[in-house]
């Protein structure tokens, strides 16, 4: 009796999506709360705004490249377009650099690879880190064991200098920085689905699954996989902006594209010089990175608070 009462608590519709103690919880009225609670949220709504702002660019700006149109003011890497040290005016809205460059079209330029990157760098992360994360807590024994000890070796190397070191061996590039940043940002996500994998695992349908002889991946993706994802979705929308930072970092040191191609934390480094003679051509840059940090805060901050809603 015992075993057909969870059989059908694992069959029914509400039964594969919900880690909820008092019972299952369906995906489409968790999705409702969802989107009522971001209704109500300022900070939130703020932060979406941003997010597509940024989003639409980047598409916009990807396409008519591939398309070979030009929506920039100005050519990016052409020089002289202004007389150089422009301040912002009609002409230039972000001023001119020390070599004539019009700052406004070179960080437009930029922003299919800045924002790009981000995302790519978190949606592999998330896949790796969550399938390893999820399949290691499931197992269990010394699958589990030595799964997570390869995740510890990447949390005893400080992030930073492991990703330089990377970089340096694989050399400049959009493709290689994506690497780099894949290879240490994967065991995060790692480690948060094998916690989240845990609780799952004990739910009475979970078990039901098990004595039913549905296969071990089967039960993996089909009831252990969706009940975790929205906690790493939540996760991995706050994480993009760290990923645009720290993928700006490695910018700044010069490890990204080569010259005179546009990237935000490039630009930084190389207009830090005039800081006093000319700021605004290090202060636009340092916005836009910002920017981009807090509307992925705002809105990873606004998920997780809806979830909270019972």
């Amino acid at each position: 009796m015992i075993v057909e009462e969870e059989e059908k608590s694992r069959e029914s519709p509400q039964g594969r999506f919900s880690t909820a103690p008092g019972g299952p919880i369906s995906t489409r009225t968790q999705a409702r709360k969802i989107l009522r609670s971001l209704r109500k949220n300022k900070n939130a709504i703020a932060g979406l705004v941003i997010v597509a702002g940024y989003l639409l660019t980047a598409i916009i700006v990807y396409l008519t490249s591939v398309l070979k149109i030009t929506i920039e003011p100005y050519n990016p890497i052409k020089q002289f377009t202004g007389a150089p040290y422009s301040p912002p005016s009609l002409a230039h809205w972000m001023g001119t650099d020390q070599l004539g460059r019009d700052v406004y079209s070179r960080i437009i330029a930029a922003t299919p690879n800045d924002v790009g990157i981000g995302l790519a760098v978190v949606a592999s992360a998330l896949i790796i880190g969550g399938l390893v994360g999820s399949y290691a807590a499931y197992r269990g024994g010394i699958l589990d064991e030595a799964l997570m000890r390869v995740t510890d070796v990447f949390f005893g190397l400080p992030a930073l200098v492991l990703a330089m070191a990377i970089a340096i061996a694989l050399g400049r590039g959009i493709v290689n920085m994506m690497l780099v940043l894949m290879i240490i940002w994967w065991p995060v996500y790692a480690r948060l689905a094998r916690g989240e994998a845990l609780k799952v695992s004990h739910q009475n349908y979970i078990e039901a699954a098990r004595l039913s002889g549905t296969g071990k991946f089967k039960t993996l993706f089909r009831h252990i996989v969706p009940n975790i994802s929205i906690t790493l979705l939540v996760y991995a929308t706050l994480d993009v902006g760290g990923v645009v930072l720290a993928y700006a970092g490695l910018s700044y040191l010069g490890l990204s594209v080569t010259p005179p191609a546009p990237d935000w934390g490039q630009m930084v480094s190389e207009y830090q010089d005039y800081m006093l003679s000319a700021p605004y051509l290090t202060f636009f840059p340092g916005l836009v990175i910002s920017l981009a940090i807090i509307g992925w805060s705002l809105l990873g901050d606004g998920l997780r608070d809806a979830l909270a809603l019972k």
